[in-house]
């Protein structure tokens, strides 16, 4: 796989509340070859969970693939977040502290890839990340009235 475009998405019932990511990974000929979802835990807000699924995304990759393959790979992070987008592009400042290190985080991961470029796509394109996310509050939900 030499190039990936990953659909993400974080979401926050609350905001601060339960919050969880999701991942649509897709070759080169946009086809998908995994989804992957991840529960984060209360309190978060949604821009938290925004960020948190761009990380889950490039640390799922390497995991999946492998850190090798991570180097020779050029990854596209599609998110629906114009706040992420805008602050990885230095375009808006990362005032908030909460933030702060998700930003270090994610720029950190970004140089374990050949080359990561992050875009901004309408909320209608990224429906599966979306469906995931709420596919993972959902099951976390039923978890919860279990006990």
């Amino acid at each position: 796989m030499k190039k990936v475009t990953i659909y993400t998405d974080g979401g926050s019932r609350g905001n601060p509340g339960k919050a969880a990511v999701g991942a649509v990974f897709c070759n080169e000929k946009g086809e998908k070859v995994k989804e992957s979802g991840k529960y984060l835990g209360d309190d978060l807000t949604n821009n938290e969970a925004e960020y948190e699924a761009a990380i889950f995304a490039l640390e799922k990759f390497k995991a999946l693939f492998s850190k090798r393959l991570a180097k020779e790979t050029e990854v596209v992070i599609c998110s629906d977040s114009e706040l992420v987008v805008k602050q990885m592009h230095g375009k808006y400042k990362i005032e908030n502290e909460k933030l702060q290190p998700l930003f270090l985080k994610l720029w950190n991961l970004c140089l374990d890839f050949k080359k990561v470029r992050i875009k901004s796509v309408p909320r209608g394109r990224n429906k599966d990340a979306d469906r995931i996310v709420n596919e993972t509050l959902d099951g976390e939900s039923k978890k919860a009235k279990l006990f």
